[in-house]
C-alpha cells in the first residue's frame, strides 16, 4: 500500500451535468411548469400534451428528446424507456411518487434508451418475486439522478453491465433498502454492474435492511460528500463494496456502523470477488468513520484483497477501527 496525496483532478464532470440540466429546464415553457391542478398527471413540457399513463408519455417522446413533468401525487405505475433522451422531473420536488409497481418484473423505471435524467422524484415500495425490485433499472446509456428519494424497496438503483453505461447521483437519499432473502443473491441500496463509472455525491444512505449500501463493479467509482448512517440498519454488510476493484475517489464522506450487522468486518471492501480492474491510485481520503456510541468492536475501515497501490490518508477514525487491512 502506498500513501500519497489525494488528487483534486479525480472529481467527475457532475458540475457540467448540472449546468446542462439547468439550461434544459430553463428552456421549458413557463406555462408547462406552472400548469393548473387537475391537469393530466404526466405532461410533456415541450408540447404541453398531457397523459394519464406514464408509459404513454414515454412512448410519445420515443426516440427523440423531451421532459416529462410529474404532477404531485402517488402513482401505482411504471414505465419502460426503449430509446431517446428523457428527463423525468417532479413539478415540486419530493411530491411525486412511483410506488408499488415494477415493469418487466424489474423496476418502476426501466431505462434502455440513450440517456435519462431523474429530478425530484420518489420511488417507494417496489418488490418483485425474485426479491430484486428497484426504483430504477438502468440497462443502457447514461443516467443522472438528483434530489430524489428511494425508500422501502428491495433495491434503489440497479444497473446492467456495459462500457457505455454511466451512473451519476447527486443530492439523493436511499432509505430502508436491501435484502439477502432472494434466490439470486443480495439486493443493495445501489448495485452497479461492470460499467464505465459510478459517481455518488452529496447524498445519504440510511437504515439499510440487508446487503451493502453501495456495491459498484464499475471501472471507476467516485463517492464524495456523502453520509452512510447505519445506526438503524438491520442485517447489513459493507458501506461501500468494490468487489472487482477499480479506480476512483472516496473522499469527504461520513460513516457510522450500527450494531445489527451480517458482516461488520470492514466499512469499505476492495476486490473481495476478484480484481477485474486495477485499483492502483484508488484514493480513500478525508473521511470520518466510527461506530455507534457505546459499541465495542474491532473492524477495518478499508479491507483490500487486490494488493494494488491504494492512496489512503487523512481519515478520522473512531475507537476500534483499523485504517487498513490486507486480506
Amino acid at each position: 500500500m502506498t500513501l500519497r496525496s489525494a488528487s483534486s483532478c479525480s472529481r467527475p464532470s457532475l458540475w457540467a451535468v448540472g449546468v446542462l440540466a439547468a439550461l434544459a429546464i430553463a428552456a421549458i415553457p413557463v406555462a408547462a411548469l406552472l400548469a393548473q391542478p387537475g391537469a393530466a398527471p404526466f405532461t410533456i413540457a415541450e408540447s404541453g400534451e398531457g397523459y394519464a399513463q406514464l408509459q404513454d408519455a414515454v412512448d410519445a417522446i420515443g426516440g427523440g428528446s423531451g421532459t416529462i413533468l410529474f404532477a404531485p401525487g402517488t402513482y401505482n405505475q411504471c414505465a419502460v424507456q426503449e430509446a431517446g433522451r428523457i428527463t423525468y422531473r417532479a413539478r415540486e420536488f419530493g411530491t411525486a411518487t412511483l410506488a408499488g409497481q415494477a415493469c418487466e418484473g424489474k423496476a418502476a423505471l426501466v431505462l434502455d434508451g440513450e440517456e435519462a435524467t431523474v429530478i425530484g422524484l420518489v420511488f417507494a415500495d417496489i418488490s418483485v418475486p425474485d426479491r430484486n425490485g428497484a426504483g430504477i433499472r438502468l440497462q443502457r446509456g447514461e443516467l443522472a439522478v438528483t434530489q430524489s428519494w428511494f425508500r422501502d424497496s428491495e433495491q434503489g438503483i440497479l444497473t446492467h453491465a456495459g462500457d457505455d453505461i454511466r451512473l451519476r447521483i447527486d443530492k439523493s437519499t436511499f432509505t430502508r433498502l436491501g435484502t439477502c432473502e432472494g434466490d439470486g443473491g443480495c439486493a443493495h441500496s445501489i448495485y452497479t454492474g461492470a460499467i464505465a463509472e459510478t459517481a455518488v455525491t452529496r447524498s445519504r444512505f440510511e437504515q439499510g435492511t440487508g446487503g451493502h449500501y453501495l456495491k459498484s463493479r464499475a471501472a471507476r467509482t467516485v463517492v464524495e460528500d456523502t453520509s452512510f448512517d447505519d445506526a438503524g440498519g438491520r442485517g447489513t454488510n459493507y458501506m461501500i463494496d468494490l468487489p472487482n476493484g477499480g479506480t476512483g475517489n472516496i473522499a469527504g464522506n461520513w460513516f457510522v456502523q450500527g450494531r445489527d450487522k451480517e458482516n461488520y468486518s470492514a466499512f469499505i471492501a476492495v476486490g473481495a470477488e476478484g480484481a477485474e480492474f486495477s485499483s492502483d491510485g484508488l484514493t480513500i481520503a478525508g473521511n470520518d468513520a466510527r461506530l455507534v456510541p457505546d459499541l465495542r468492536r474491532n473492524t477495518a475501515f478499508v479491507a483490500d484483497w487486490t494488493g494494488d497501490r491504494l492512496q489512503i490518508q487523512n481519515n478520522t477514525l473512531g475507537t476500534g477501527l483499523r485504517e487498513f487491512e490486507r486480506r
